[in-house]
């Protein structure tokens, strides 16, 4: 990073160089050839040094006989603005670079006079039609050719987004007077009977079964015409993992009657993939992980994969076989096994999970997760004897996620509720029933600004807390928690001083940042947070500051946090992280 330091004599004539070209600039144009538009229009200013371009390398006479180009020129841009009688003057000065001087006067506008819009046939009465939006269009506004395009630009698009393809305007008028300053509007659109949806047929050559490919599709035959229908259909197709190509087919020339067949071709991908990576974060350091998918099994559409991490403090390794449900790209069953070995401050432990999880997209946006696991785990916490402890544990998971962009959303907010138990009684060794809330939120104002806040919020309900294994305790600290501490290191102590997890968790932070521009970002920070054995125990606070890079695979962040409370180990601490922010 370059630093530049500027003395206060030099600061000065620099902003006075500065202020005398702004002043000069509404003068200067481009080029050779300056217009001025007198009066406040700067959006006939601006078309107008749109319409003229950049000229150069041309002699005074040259501009001479390129007066008449730059004056009709100038008649087009405010002609299009309602403008029609401009009075134009110009002249040339015959310097060492000759410059083509233009003043306009703009005259009095053409004005709407008269307006008629109207959608005649079925599509009158289609609520999804909608009103059409000629607000700027009312009479008595200063006419704008490029608000008239619009408005029937809407009109044919939004026709053919709805099926309405035997459309068409059956009265198509603007007359302008220029000489009375008024302008009449006639636009009649007559729709024609909207078509519909036919079956879907998949060619052949893809290798899947039929019955999986149809549960892709979400619509009847029969039912109106959307594009956003058969959008959805290759969205869901492309997103499946199972293709490389999707090609729907859905014309109105193959149309019977008012009825078009659809047909999808697909090309299928590669059934293996491998990818392994490098990583860092401040919590666990360099990481390798490693990941082998199987995309597709069989004809039914099974997939299978594999994963590891590997860390200093954690190492793991899982596998999964899963199977497509009804609707395969919400839908799915997910069966699991991983082993997993930490040794993070005063807790090291080595676990064996076995599990099933079946996932579903509710009506109402949310996604519900149901699993049953098994878990083997052995551990030592702090300077204890080593334990074990084994699990069966059912759970249930409600997650709900609203941005306006999956990589790097504007605004938006994601929800998450889990809870999952165990009892002596059905193959454990514990009475334990764990609940885990998060909420996250983001809102962006005026382009620039933008605010996310979080809250999670975790509890232990248990007749007795020496039998819960680590693995469900609580921690907290470190970058995605309390920043200004180490990692996991905020918990309840035992006599000899060692964390051991606590039962409750309370972790909230709230952050400002600021756009420099497209991908950077400055940020200011305040996390408070703590892992206790009682609601009302003390917390932990961490403020700092950072900067954002919104990279191609997602946003990376470097913050330098200062924990305020040495009591819990706070002070001065550099995280860096990268994922997404809701």
């Amino acid at each position: 990073m370059a630093i530049w330091f500027f003395s206060t004599a030099r600061v000065r004539r620099w902003l006075c160089g500065a202020l005398w070209l702004l002043l000069l600039l509404p003068l200067a144009g481009w080029g050779q050839v300056s217009v001025r538009v007198q009066g406040d229009y700067p959006a006939l200013q601006q078309n107008a040094e749109a319409f003229i371009g950049t000229v150069e390398g041309r002699s005074a006479d040259s501009l001479r006989r390129y007066a008449s180009t730059a004056t009709d020129q100038i008649k087009q841009a405010l002609r299009a603005l309602g403008y029609y009688r401009p009075q134009i003057q110009w002249r040339v000065i015959a310097e060492d670079m000759p410059r083509l001087e233009l003043t306009v006067e703009p005259g009095e506008p053409v004005r709407i006079e008269s307006r008629v819009i109207e959608i005649r046939g079925p599509a009158a009465d289609d609520a999804e039609f909608g009103t059409v939006p000629y607000q700027r269009l009312a009479v008595g506004e200063v006419l704008n050719h490029g608000d008239y395009n619009s408005v029937r630009q809407t009109i044919s698009n939004r026709a053919l987004r709805l099926g309405y393809f035997d459309g068409e305007f059956t009265a198509r008028r603007l007359e302008v007077d220029p000489d009375a300053g008024t302008a009449n509007i006639e636009l009649i659109y007559q729709s024609g009977e909207r078509f519909r949806l036919g079956d879907v047929s998949f060619r052949e050559g893809h290798g899947f079964e039929d019955e999986l490919l149809h549960r892709f599709v979400t619509f009847e035959p029969g039912s109106l015409y959307h594009a956003d229908k058969l959008a959805r259909l290759n969205g869901d197709l492309s997103n499946s993992g199972y293709f490389s190509q999707v090609f729907i087919d859905a014309g109105p020339d193959d149309a019977r009657g008012n009825t078009i067949p659809v047909e999808v071709r697909l090309t299928r991908r590669d059934p293996r993939s491998v990818a392994a990576g490098i990583g860092f974060s401040t919590d666990v350091g360099p990481r390798f992980r490693g990941t082998w998918t199987e995309h597709w099994v069989n004809p039914m559409g099974h997939r299978r994969g594999a994963e590891t991490e590997l860390s200093a403090p954690r190492q793991s390794l899982s596998a999964w076989y899963e199977l497509p449900l009804d609707p395969p790209m919400s839908d799915s069953i997910r069966f699991t096994a991983g082993y997993q070995h930490e040794d993070i401050e005063d807790v090291e432990s080595e676990r064996l999970t076995l599990g099933q999880q079946w996932q579903h997209a509710l009506d109402n946006g949310w996604q519900r997760l149901l699993s049953l696991r098994w878990e083997a785990e052995r551990y030592q916490l702090g300077q204890q004897d080593s334990e074990t402890s084994r699990l069966l544990l059912p759970g249930i998971g409600y997650s709900k996620l609203s941005a306006d962009s999956p990589l790097d959303p504007t605004r938006g907010y994601r929800l998450q509720l889990d809870v999952s138990g165990a009892h002596r009684s059905a193959l454990s060794d514990a009475d334990i029933l764990h609940v885990v809330g998060l909420a996250r939120g983001l809102i962006t104002l005026g382009d620039d600004h933008r605010f996310l806040g979080r809250v999670q919020v975790g509890g232990i309900a248990t007749n007795q807390f020496s039998d819960v294994p680590p693995s469900l305790r609580f921690f907290a600290g470190g970058d995605q928690s309390v920043r200004g501490y180490g990692y996991e290191t905020l918990s309840p102590e035992d006599d000899n001083g060692d964390t051991v997890g606590g039962r409750y968790l309370l972790a909230a932070g709230i952050e400002y940042q600021y756009s420099l521009s497209q991908t950077w970002r400055l940020a200011a920070f305040v996390d408070e947070g703590n892992a206790v054995n009682d609601l009302f125990d003390p917390l932990a606070t961490g403020v700092g500051v950072g900067v954002r890079w919104v990279s191609p695979v997602g946003p990376l962040r470097l913050d330098i946090a200062k924990g305020l409370d040495p009591e819990f180990g706070g002070g001065w601490r550099l995280h860096f992280s990268m994922g997404p922010e809701l």
